[in-house]
């Protein structure tokens, strides 16, 4: 496909360079004027200062001189469409997706009825300054403990002291998030003792647990904190070594969907190839969350025509908005994305980005809109308040169930959540250049490929996951968390 531009829907007015183009080169019948590097767009007629530039078949901003025909489309001349916050009216577009029969995958059946597709045992640090107590815990069970269950990791912070009101009540929500989890046979919670979230103020928050599986250490309590803890960890993971694979159905599967360094194959690639697998997974009873939401803006119509009742678009509206209202809080610009990254990548505007990003829901109903550190409560395609933020969105999506992330990149990145994640590349290049990152090649389609048939292959690797495959961020231990902050610090 070298020197080809790829246009996407009949309407749009651009097309896409497959590769970096010269001048003078002819595609699609039209001659290049000046060269067009890879992923930028090219206008495939000419077009009038003011006037609407379509891509996907939406208007992803306006020309702000003369275009023509042939000529490079980017930063230099257009600019978006949006503006402030919007008022919406809802158009329900319900869709019918047909039932299909669940496959299985071998995972874990936990005591209260939730299953896991991980058998490992987490210590959860509920504030920044016992870190590296909980990092010398996790290495030194790894050691000892090794063969018990899948593993043992800590999922470091630096909050949890000195946060006040609905910050700290953040915090707090994610690590509820992360004990609940049913990926960790058995939690540590490990404090330190005079944080104002302290085990006692955390335990309000968390709830009633099984005292066998999650067990609470006060750094302070104790004259020796590091053999207090092994003991406990002893004690953990012998009760994780009960759990064994058992079939269970693809239905209990709950799936996060994230992009991160989009490029502008993400919308012709690997996104709409995750929103296939989601109309899949959710068709099978299963569920997926949807998150990012700044991400959303500019294409957030097409979400809300999709909820499946008044109140779930109400709930849309709310989450978009507030959303909106955060960053003017801050004085800052709601359509500042996309990142530099993306632009190089020759995304130009945040409808552009948004209408690639969305394309990761599918085409299903949206059933609930969940509140950041909510928990998903009903199967099917959820929204989830959350920002871009590779990390925090990550982090979210994992505390709010999600057994695994299917994360499409077109840049790459090495990032990972507590829970697997499977990196799914844009373009078959960067599949070759980093396959210690990408566990995924979903630039396969552009090389003729069936977008039928690569989901077919991502469904299977999502089941191998599930059974206990290795994603490339877990056998490297990139494990990372971050939790959103919007408040004052002591």
């Amino acid at each position: 496909m070298e020197n080809t531009l790829i246009k996407i829907n009949e309407s749009d007015n651009v097309a896409i360079a497959y590769d970096d183009m010269k001048a003078g080169t002819v595609s699609l019948g039209i001659t290049l004027l000046q060269d067009i590097p890879k992923g930028h767009k090219a206008a495939l007629c000419d077009i009038a200062e003011g006037e609407n530039i379509v891509k996907y078949g939406f208007p992803i901003g306006h020309a702000t001189c003369q275009i023509k025909k042939g000529e490079h489309i980017h930063s230099h001349n257009m600019k978006t469409n949006l503006s402030g916050i919007l008022e919406y009216t809802y158009a329900p577009k319900l869709t019918e997706l047909a039932p299909e029969e669940a496959e299985t995958f071998e995972g874990y059946e936990r005591k209260d009825g939730s299953v896991g597709i991980r058998n490992e045992v987490w210590i959860i640090p509920t504030v920044g300054c016992i870190n590296n107590t909980a990092k010398l815990l996790a290495e030194r069970a790894g050691k000892e403990f090794a063969g018990r269950c899948d593993g043992i990791y800590t999922f470091v912070h630096p909050f949890g002291c000195s946060q006040l009101g609905d910050d700290q009540g953040m915090t707090q929500k994610i690590l509820r998030g992360l004990v609940r989890h049913p990926n960790a046979g058995a939690v540590l919670v490990l404090g330190l003792g005079c944080e104002n979230n302290n085990i006692g103020e955390f335990k309000k928050v968390l709830g009633d647990v099984d005292l066998e599986r999650v067990k609470f250490m006060s750094a302070q309590d104790f004259d020796n904190e590091l053999e207090q803890g092994m003991e406990l960890l002893d004690e953990l993971t012998r009760y994780a070594s009960r759990f064994q694979r058992t079939p269970i159905s693809m239905s209990r599967l709950i799936v996060g969907l994230k992009c991160g360094g989009s490029d502008a194959f993400s919308g012709i690639t690997a996104n709409p190839l995750v929103g296939r697998f989601s109309d899949k997974l959710t068709r099978e009873g299963g569920t997926t969350l949807l998150s990012e939401v700044p991400e959303m803006f500019g294409a957030e119509h097409l979400l809300m025509n999709r909820a499946v009742n008044q109140d779930v678009f109400d709930r849309t509206v709310s989450m978009i908005n507030n959303f909106k209202g955060y960053f003017m809080k801050y004085k800052q610009p709601i359509y500042e994305n996309p990142s530099p990254g993306n632009k190089a990548g020759g995304i130009t505007t945040l409808e552009e980005k948004s209408l690639g990003c969305t394309q990761k829901g599918g085409t299903g109903n949206v059933v609930d809109v969940l509140e950041y550190g909510d928990v998903v409560k009903k199967a099917g395609l959820n929204l989830l308040t959350g920002p871009g933020n590779d990390i925090v969105a990550s982090t979210v999506l994992t505390a709010a169930g999600a057994h695994m992330i299917l994360f499409t990149t077109g840049r790459g990145t090495p990032l990972g959540a507590p829970v697997p994640t499977v990196k799914i590349s844009t373009n078959s290049a960067l599949y070759a250049k980093k396959p210690h990152w990408i566990d995924f090649n979903a630039g396969t389609i552009l090389e003729g490929v069936s977008m039928e048939d690569a989901c077919s292959a991502l469904y299977k690797k999502v089941q191998a996951v599930a059974s206990g495959e290795q994603t490339n961020n877990e056998k490297n231990n990139y494990r990372e968390i971050s939790i959103f902050k919007d408040g004052v610090t002591l």
